[in-house]
């Protein structure tokens, strides 16, 4: 899906622009502002949450292994200390948004309890395994800025809100009504074209955790205005007043974060 929810939002506050640090997107490409990182600060305060999104291009020998993972891996034992919640996410072919599966893509994202637990999931046997086993790999550690709805019953609290002209990443998921489904996927294609186009978006990937009725999309910005252009705007505002007009969501959560850190490969990018 788009982010269906976007425009729903609240607009984040301007921040603290001194903070700012210097973070390349990748090689090749303009530097853009970041936020602290969080991984090397104390794990003490009320919004010490860190959020993990890993994108995965997995190479044929290892579809077996990616297929079992998104069938059976909520009842695997947790994969790291600290893990509050995680889903297996697959994506449509080649990382985009249709209703065709990719044999290929698949997504993970996590959120720790405190920044050493998500730390410590970079080196553990999972991750291990994701790189060894992936033509590509990303790692995107994120701290939630701000959040709306809920996934599963979980919500994500709020933390500081990003600053003007800041980069941030947008996590948005949907579980659609059976009933609904046909009218929201007759919306789905306009404004996923727009956001594959959308000036300041560096990535998107459409993410689900099921066919057709319980879809998400990952995206990182160049800052608040780029996004909000997008989601303010032509076949994505369209689609989210029908969604919100004719009630085409059970649940639904959309989440800004700052991308702390990227490390790794995705769309013949290399980032870190």
């Amino acid at each position: 899906m788009g982010a269906r929810d976007a425009v729903d939002a609240d607009a984040n506050g301007s921040g603290d622009q001194a903070l700012a640090t210097s973070l390349p997107l990748a090689h090749g490409a303009s530097a853009i502002p970041a936020v602290p990182d969080p991984l090397h600060a104390s794990d003490t305060s009320a919004t010490s949450a860190v959020a993990l999104m890993v994108l995965a291009r997995l190479r044929p020998a290892h579809w077996a292994w990616s297929w079992n993972r998104l069938a059976f891996s909520r009842w695997l034992p947790p994969p790291a200390s600290g893990l509050r919640f995680m889903k297996t996410l697959g994506s449509g072919r080649d990382g985009g948004f249709g209703l065709w599966p990719s044999a290929s893509h698949q997504g993970l994202f996590c959120v720790f309890d405190h920044a050493s637990d998500a730390r410590a999931f970079l080196d553990s046997p999972l991750a291990s395994q994701y790189r060894e086993r992936s033509d590509e790999c990303l790692f995107v550690t994120l701290r939630p800025a701000s959040a709306r709805g809920s996934w599963d019953g979980v919500e994500l609290a709020s933390g500081p809100p990003l600053g003007a002209g800041m980069p941030l990443a947008a996590l948005t998921r949907a579980s659609i009504r059976p009933s609904a489904a046909a009218r929201f996927w007759r919306h789905a294609p306009a404004a996923q074209q727009d956001l594959a186009n959308a000036p300041g978006c560096e990535l998107a990937i459409g993410l689900g955790e099921a066919p057709l009725l319980r879809q998400a999309t990952f995206s990182l910005w160049r800052d608040t205005a780029a996004m909000d252009a997008y989601a303010r705007s032509g076949a994505h505002q369209a689609a989210i007043q029908a969604a919100w007009q004719h009630r085409f969501f059970s649940e639904s959560m959309f989440v800004r974060f700052a991308p702390v850190a990227l490390q790794g490969r995705w769309k013949g990018r290399s980032y870190g």
